[in-house]
């Protein structure tokens, strides 16, 4: 949430802060054993973790996936836990489409190539060695119909495309220009597959080789929203055969990746580093609502409560 470029003095206002960059899971207990409330993020909140924690009273998760706390336990605990919704989905959707663009316009490829003399070189005023492609009338398939989905779909229909969704919503709740499609349907008729929906039992490896073999070769597939939705090995071996043309990802499902893992150095797949929530913008509104969700708390009328 903050590397340095954002101030601590809000949260400092409410009471005696101390802040720990990065913790180990051993170091928890004695950083926290003092700790009325705890500000987290990838911290694990175990039960055994809790019954070391007498004087806990609240716990608020910096950001929105809050699977990092032991809910049962935390209630039988009496600790109430908040989280901060909805902080991220202009950003998260904003990275979906540098993903799309950056594939469909080579935008990297030729800045690349440029940089190489490439263009200097060409007898043409247009150097296009690449295919691009418009975007305009294809189809785009959204897994996950939350806030980054209709903001995703709400982009897709200014750029000209028609939108799928796959969605637990009825079809007469969809915005204008969505179409409820199975999820069979949406992955072998889809150009573009974008993943927004959450990590389950359910969801878990949900992009495998049989699901990746219903895609069009020229389909690109996206995903913004957690790595273990993505068999990485099947992915690769389809990048690396031709089934699907290209994997965009911001979210792998070990992080950070080891540096064997196949998807790293395959032209055709486009990561980054779970980058895609921390514009700065973002960031503020995060800050922000976890200084609200702390002031409420000792006010003694918490909001954003999950527990």
């Amino acid at each position: 949430m903050n590397p340095g470029d954002l101030s601590w003095e809000p949260m400092k206002e409410l009471g005696h802060l101390r802040v720990y960059p990065r913790t180990n899971t051993d170091e928890v207990v004695a950083r926290s054993a003092d700790a009325d409330v705890l500000v987290i993020n990838k911290i694990k909140i175990t039960e055994n973790l809790l019954d070391s924690l007498p004087r806990l009273k609240f716990i608020c998760v910096s950001a929105t996936g809050y699977n990092v706390v032991d809910m049962q336990a935390a209630c039988k605990h009496g600790v109430i836990v908040s989280n901060v919704p909805s902080y991220s989905t202009a950003s998260v959707a904003q990275s979906v489409f540098a993903h799309l663009l950056n594939v469909t316009n080579r935008v990297d490829a030729y800045a690349t190539q440029n940089r190489q003399g490439m263009w200097s070189e060409s007898p043409d005023f247009t150097y296009l060695n690449l295919p691009c492609t418009e975007l305009s009338g294809k189809v785009i398939g959204i897994v996950g119909l939350g806030h980054i989905g209709r903001a995703v779909s709400s982009i897709a229909i200014s750029l000209g495309m028609k939108v799928w969704a796959y969605t637990s919503k009825r079809k007469e709740d969809l915005p204008d220009g969505v179409e409820k499609k199975s999820l069979d349907e949406l992955f072998a008729g889809a150009d573009v597959v974008s993943l927004h929906c959450p990590q389950t039992q359910e969801t878990f490896g949900m992009v495998n080789r049989k699901r990746l073999a219903q895609m069009k070769p020229t389909s690109i597939l996206i995903n913004t929203a957690r790595g273990g939705l993505i068999d990485e090995s099947a992915v690769a071996e389809a990048l690396k055969y031709g089934t699907i043309s290209a994997f965009c990802a911001d979210v792998l499902y070990e992080e950070p990746p080891k540096s064997d893992n196949p998807l790293l150095n395959l032209e055709n797949a486009y990561i980054t580093p779970h980058i895609a929530w921390a514009t700065r913008e973002a960031r503020e509104r995060l800050m922000a609502v976890c200084v609200k969700n702390v002031d409420a708390f000792i006010k003694g009328k918490p909001i954003n409560v999950v527990s």
